[in-house]
């Protein structure tokens, strides 16, 4: 996180790229373990079921592969959500100054003093805040690809 330069999970491109890269690993961890088709096939839980209800276990990898799809991607999203909520308190915050500006000195200089040091605490808490949603984003990506790896 850089001065004025914000930080680079700030972008979509960078979020989902991580998050692309998760499912990768994850598919290819599993495909090792399992191979390719047992990779796929794992993700149906082991039942007995009668001839005729076999439509239900086709059902069930359906929705697991588009929920498999959608961790990944709310992986992305959760992380660049984050980290632009503090850019966007920053940037409220900061247009403190240029209201004030508007009015008179006495209301400008007491604002802007506050707004700075406000700021300077805020980006002190948005650091803070990037290291805990790194450390969430590694524990859920561990998460993922120990469930890709894990029989079912």
């Amino acid at each position: 996180m850089l001065p004025w330069m914000g930080a680079p999970t700030g972008a979509f491109g960078v979020t989902l790229t991580l998050a692309f890269v998760t499912l990768a690993v994850g598919f290819i961890a599993g495909a090792k373990k399992f191979g390719v088709v047992g990779y796929w096939t794992n993700m149906v839980p082991h039942m007995d079921l009668p001839w005729y209800m076999s439509p239900i276990k086709a059902a069930i990898l359906v929705l697991e592969i588009i929920g498999l799809f959608i961790k990944h991607g709310v992986l992305g999203i959760r992380l660049l959500a984050n980290m632009m909520a503090g850019h966007l308190v920053l940037l409220g915050i900061l247009g403190l100054i240029s209201t004030a500006a508007a009015s008179s000195l006495y209301v400008w200089g007491p604002i802007t003093g506050i707004t700075v040091i406000g700021s300077a605490l805020f980006s002190v808490m948005e650091l803070f805040v990037a290291f805990l949603q790194a450390y969430i984003f590694m524990f859920l990506s561990a998460l993922f690809i120990s469930a890709a790896i894990h029989s079912h």
